[in-house]
């Protein structure tokens, strides 16, 4: 199963980024949407898109007239996989910069992967179980290097992970 993990696009998904999307079979947003024209964009191959509120998610940050659906967006979900579950927060409530992956794995030991967001850096941390994935951002707001996602490719065995980070779009290439 290809799951593309992605996070902090601040009401804008870079429509490469979406392209890539499409390959896979289900979709995660790990936060900080902005809108729900970035939700509408992703289109997985089994339209199945699950997505999480972020720090930045507040019904004085996104349009009035898509309040409605940011309203029923969770903070924080679990996604059973094959061979273990994926858990997404948006980061933002772990005080501790240092010691975020810490507390993450303490909090969602029971998972197999942690998707977060917030830092906008592209991370994976597989060093121990769970694993610890930021997918960078992958709007146009602090890219650092470009706007970013992962692929996650999961098997009842084996998980591989591959990020992917895209060149800075200019204003004319939009």
């Amino acid at each position: 199963m290809r799951v593309a993990l992605l996070a902090d696009t601040h009401g804008y998904l870079d429509p490469r980024i979406a392209e890539r999307v499409a390959r896979c079979d289900v979709a995660v947003h790990a936060g900080d949407i902005g809108n729900a024209q970035v939700l509408e964009q992703l289109r997985p191959r089994s339209g199945e898109v699950l997505a999480i509120r972020g720090n930045n998610d507040v019904p004085a940050k996104w349009p009035e007239r898509d309040r409605a659906l940011l309203e029923t967006l969770p903070w924080e979900i679990g996604l059973n996989l094959p061979g273990g579950r994926l858990v997404s927060v948006h980061g933002h409530r772990c005080r501790s910069v240092a010691r975020r992956h810490q507390v993450l794995r303490a909090q969602h030991a029971q998972a197999r992967a942690i998707l977060y967001g917030h830092s906008h850096r592209l991370v994976c941390d597989d060093a121990a179980e769970p694993w610890v994935i930021n997918p960078g951002a992958a709007g146009r707001s602090r890219t650092y290097g470009g706007p970013s996602f992962i692929v996650l490719i999961a098997g009842p065995r084996r998980w591989r992970l591959e990020p992917q980070r895209l060149p800075p779009l200019t204003r004319q290439g939009e």
